[in-house]
């Protein structure tokens, strides 16, 4: 594994997938894990960003945060038909206030490869290790 901060990447989960965010703080690691969430469904190479939406939310701790932001990128794909290449994250206690800019998708171009449903508690870790590396990560329902 590359030691090159941030990144984001998959991991397997039977027929599901997992994301994960690294970064040298935890809202670098969310922004990360949500660059990841639009990876299982396009290249973010292929996104343009032409609107940005902003979000909110809170929850009792860390983990539970990560999952109400991935959820509510989710919440925001689905009602807007859009997808999100660009995401701005800052935290105050267990307060996210958020900012992601998008596009509306274009199946001929984005060509979408699943639909993701929900971030869910499986394998959800929130946590900074010995070395300063932040990692957000949980499995999404497709």
């Amino acid at each position: 594994m590359p030691n090159i901060l941030p990144r984001w990447e998959h991991f397997d989960h039977q027929s599901d997938i997992g994301v994960r965010g690294l970064g040298r703080s935890r809202e670098e690691a969310f922004v990360q894990a949500a660059q990841a969430l639009t990876a299982v469904v396009t290249d973010p190479a292929r996104l343009v960003a032409r609107a940005s939406v902003r979000v909110s939310c809170q929850a009792p701790d860390d983990e539970m945060l990560l999952v109400a932001w991935l959820n509510a990128i989710i919440y925001e794909m689905a009602t807007r038909g859009m997808i999100f290449g660009r995401f701005t994250v800052a935290c105050q206690g267990m307060r996210l206030d958020g900012e992601m800019t998008g596009e509306r998708i274009d199946r001929e171009r984005h060509q979408p490869a699943v639909e993701v449903k929900a971030a869910t508690v499986t394998c959800l870790r929130v946590a900074c290790d010995e070395t300063g590396v932040w990692t957000a990560q949980c499995v999404v329902d497709v």
